[in-house]
């Protein structure tokens, strides 16, 4: 799909490669739906695509936190730092895993924790564990974030949701990640509409994930059926419901294959969004200071006066935007459980979490779609200038 001859731009349309609908019919026919083959070849051509020892294949980007996080058997409510500004669902992981987390603040350039904002949070707490984010497809420094907590590389998760595509002098990210956990949701760069990977460079940590993706059973459910197949079992450690099936692992395939040129679309979309508005009145454009950095380029995120008015505006003009994210200190459940003097800690993420605004960003987007988000944009900050 594209965004030709649309009254209006949609914010959002997957990519769904050409091969995509056979892979699937392929499995359908092959009577194995659950993990199997596919499963397998797909984990071990996304590990050759990042560059990665191990990767598991689970239901979700949050499950694949939650289990790295259990992986790391911390003390029950260990302190956890994250990123104030996040999805839900790294909040959930923390809750989930049985720990308590602790918030960081931003740094307003980059939109995710400097070494300073870490430090500080680090100060206060005894951190046990860290979850880091490629917020937006910007690559972090994990180490330089590590050293500022006092962790050690395999204390530290990332986040690299809007991670695929990325890459931190020339080593994509994930590819030598103590636990990288991505997502294939349907808005990302690479939908597969639902599922998630973990990659890991180390061996301990792939085999417990492994394990516990399945409940934790020694054998996997659907072999136990098979021909041959016995019926014992033992769980040795307690794991969730969280592997992907073939089904998915077949999109997956059929997705990874398509994600280079997505990517270069992508990379085009944002030159062009960079020209037209450089120099803008009122408009504070992405990080730029990309020495060394290669950008996924998940979201385009720019800061705005306004924003809520600004975006209805845009929406009366025909073109969908959106905001990533709600700051988790807002949340209502989170306020409940970490308190009112923790949630007020984090002022820039409060402050900039008011301006920011994410604008059409996929590669079904036209020339004239983005001409579209250009001049409106264009025309409600000039006429507040």
């Amino acid at each position: 799909m594209s965004s030709a001859g649309q009254s209006t731009v949609p914010f959002t349309i997957p990519s769904v490669s050409d091969e995509v609908s056979d892979a699937v019919v392929k499995v359908l026919d092959s009577g194995w739906i659950t993990t199997g083959p596919q499963t397998a070849a797909f984990e071990q051509e996304f590990a050759d695509y990042l560059g990665a020892a191990h990767v598991i294949a689970v239901a979700s980007c949050t499950t694949a936190l939650e289990l790295c996080l259990r992986g790391l058997e911390l003390p029950p409510g260990s302190a956890v730092l994250t990123p104030s500004l996040t999805f839900c669902g790294a909040i959930n992981a923390i809750l989930h895993a049985g720990h308590r987390p602790v918030l960081v603040d931003i740094d307003e350039d980059t939109l995710v924790p400097s070494p300073e904002t870490v430090a500080a949070a680090a100060a206060r707490t005894a951190p046990a564990a860290m979850i880091v984010q490629n917020q937006g497809g910007y690559p972090v420094d994990v180490a330089a974030l590590a050293e500022a907590a006092g962790l050690d590389r395999t204390r530290v998760v990332e986040d690299a949701a809007h991670g695929p595509g990325a890459a931190r002098g020339g080593k994509p990210v994930g590819s030598e990640s103590f636990a990288a956990c991505f997502s294939f949701y349907a808005t990302k760069n690479m939908p597969i509409g639902e599922g998630g990977a973990i990659a890991t460079s180390d061996e301990g940590l792939q085999e417990k994930v492994r394990a516990m993706r399945l409940h934790g059973m020694s054998k996997d459910s659907w072999k136990r059926y098979l021909p041959g197949g016995s019926w014992r079992y033992d769980v040795k450690q307690i794991g969730l419901k969280a592997n992907m099936t073939d089904v998915q692992a077949s999109i997956g395939r059929a997705q990874l294959a398509a994600l280079p040129e997505w990517q270069r679309r992508r990379a085009e979309i944002v030159a062009a969004y960079d020209a037209a508005f450089r120099g803008l009145p009122g408009l504070t454009l992405p990080q730029r200071d990309l020495g060394g950095i290669q950008h996924a380029w998940h979201l385009y995120q720019v800061r705005v006066p306004d924003r809520d008015a600004i975006s209805a505006e845009l929406e009366a003009a025909g073109v969908s935007t959106s905001v990533h994210f709600i700051p988790a200190n807002q949340m209502t459940s989170y306020r409940d459980i970490l308190g009112a003097d923790e949630c007020a800690r984090v002022p820039v993420t409060d402050r900039v979490g008011e301006e920011l605004l994410s604008l059409p960003l996929y590669p079904g987007l036209t020339s004239d779609g983005q001409d579209r988000v250009i001049a409106a944009l264009t025309e409600a900050l000039r006429a507040r200038s």
